[in-house]
């Protein structure tokens, strides 16, 4: 695949972005007070303990819930005052890879991978992309097979390059490898830094896997909804 414009990526910049779950003494938030800024084309591992607000920042960022309060830029838009068909059309436009992989069983690869692109109209063929991103996901042959037909790792690699079909310029993995063997799982994470690098994607992965982290840009670590530690693992990060 050829490699685009490293500023591709959507920037994003959250100010005091909170969601509470619950009423009462059973108030938890999930997301308390946030702010950070996140650069174009980064790759950001969001770390910490089950219940420290991982998915949910993930999910406040892909407009999959909805804020309590504060804002959400990306590229100078503020998702959290979109009505509801700019929210569908933005929710259309970013990647969701889940730990569970969410294939259709009935479908094939590649009609997966087209899922969410066909009943939109587009300006590439949509077909040979599908088969352009099977052949970067190491699933080139299998577009015929069904899902149940392919191991975990294999179904995983079809989820991102369902993924990726849209051309997203923000992609959120939530425990991308949490269903996988630890070799089966780094294969995977360094499809997806790869292949958001070589597009230029901005990616956040949420894990508690030090090694995933270890492969990103940078990393964010979580507890009790607010990020306590903010650390680049490259030279160049922003």
């Amino acid at each position: 695949m050829c490699a685009t414009d490293p500023t591709a990526g959507a920037a994003i910049e959250v100010t005091g972005l909170t969601r509470v779950f619950g009423r009462g003494e059973a108030r938890i938030a999930g997301a308390d007070d946030i702010t950070l800024s996140i650069p174009a084309g980064q790759s950001v591992a969001v770390t910490g303990r089950s219940g420290s607000g991982k998915s949910t920042l993930l999910h406040l960022l892909g407009a999959i819930e909805r804020a309590d309060a504060g804002t959400v830029l990306v590229d100078g838009d503020d998702i959290t005052a979109l009505r509801r068909k700019r929210l569908t059309a933005y929710r259309r436009s970013v990647g969701f890879v889940f730990q569970r992989f969410h294939l259709l069983p009935a479908l094939t690869v590649l009609d997966n991978v087209l899922a969410p692109v066909l009943p939109r109209r587009a300006a590439y063929d949509k077909h040979e992309r599908a088969r352009e991103l099977l052949r970067a996901v190491g699933l080139e042959g299998r577009e015929n097979a069904h899902p149940g037909q392919l191991s975990g790792g294999q179904q995983q690699r079809v989820a991102l390059a369902r993924a990726l079909i849209g051309t997203p310029r923000l992609l959120l993995a939530d425990e991308p490898t949490g269903a996988l063997d630890s070799a089966t799982g780094a294969a995977v994470m360094d499809l997806i830094i790869r292949l958001g690098r070589e597009h230029g994607t901005t990616v956040l992965i949420a894990t508690h896997e030090e090694a995933v982290a270890e492969g990103c840009d940078r990393r964010l670590r979580m507890q009790d909804g607010r990020v306590i530690a903010d650390v680049g693992n490259r030279d160049d990060t922003a």
